[in-house]
């Protein structure tokens, strides 16, 4: 099994349904926020189940939902059919999209489960599809120097916050003995220092700058907004 064979599944990630809920509610609210405009398109790239999507679309003129899991594609179109502003996408229907389209490309929670070659195409194709003011936005990134204990800790804190302490810490044993645990050790999860994204992002043409926050609960992982160079640079002559 790889990661894409997992995610199309039912899995155990999330300790409960609060959990779920809590987590895709905050990152809803954190990529609303970086919204530029009514007007603007937004990419969420590799968006999973996305249950506040709709409250995205309010903040924008047209979301597409990609994601590589046909189940996860089957759930959001059940769930937003009807939503005009909202189109679910595959993965492999991103290329398609027309090239400069797009305001705002998130990849949130995903670029550890890529290979550096998927990833460096990921950026490529994210260039090739931004507007010459776009940003795209890359979160959750692991650095070399995180532990599991790290990311336990930073699940319990937000569990508290959340009233789902009890079965955080259960979801925790579970997760513990769980297929997510055995594949995590046979493939590993790909971590970036800060320089190693910023050198990635700038040889596709992006000027990156890492975030004062990340998206989501998990503050000892990173955040990046990078816009094109072209744009920077044109900007920098007036």
């Amino acid at each position: 099994m790889n990661w894409r064979d997992y995610w199309n599944q039912d899995t155990p990630i999330y300790t409960s349904e609060r959990h779920k809920l809590l987590h895709y509610r905050l990152i809803a609210s954190d990529i609303a926020g970086l919204i530029p405009s009514p007007e603007a398109i937004v990419l969420d790239y590799g968006c999973g189940e996305a249950l506040f999507a709709d409250t995205i679309a309010t903040k924008c003129a047209r979301l597409y939902l990609s994601d590589a899991a046909p189940l996860v594609r089957e759930r959001l179109n059940d769930r937003f059919r009807g939503n005009g502003r909202i189109t679910v996408l595959s993965t492999d229907d991103v290329p398609h999209l027309p090239e400069a389209s797009l305001d705002l490309i998130v990849v949130n929670s995903l670029v550890q489960y890529l290979s550096l070659d998927e990833f460096r195409a990921l950026l490529s194709l994210s260039r090739d599809k931004l507007k010459s003011d776009g940003r795209l936005v890359l979160g959750d990134i692991i650095p070399p120097d995180i532990s599991p204990i790290t990311d336990a800790k930073a699940l319990l804190s937000f569990a508290w916050q959340g009233g789902f302490l009890r079965s955080a810490v259960t979801g925790l044993a579970r997760t513990a003995f769980s297929e997510y645990r055995k594949i995590r050790e046979e493939i590993g999860l790909a971590q970036y220092s800060e320089e190693e994204i910023v050198d990635l992002l700038k040889d596709v043409g992006f000027e990156p700058e890492r975030a004062a926050r990340n998206l989501g609960h998990n503050q000892a992982r990173m955040t990046f907004v990078a816009r094109p160079a072209q744009a920077r640079d044109s900007e920098d002559l007036v």
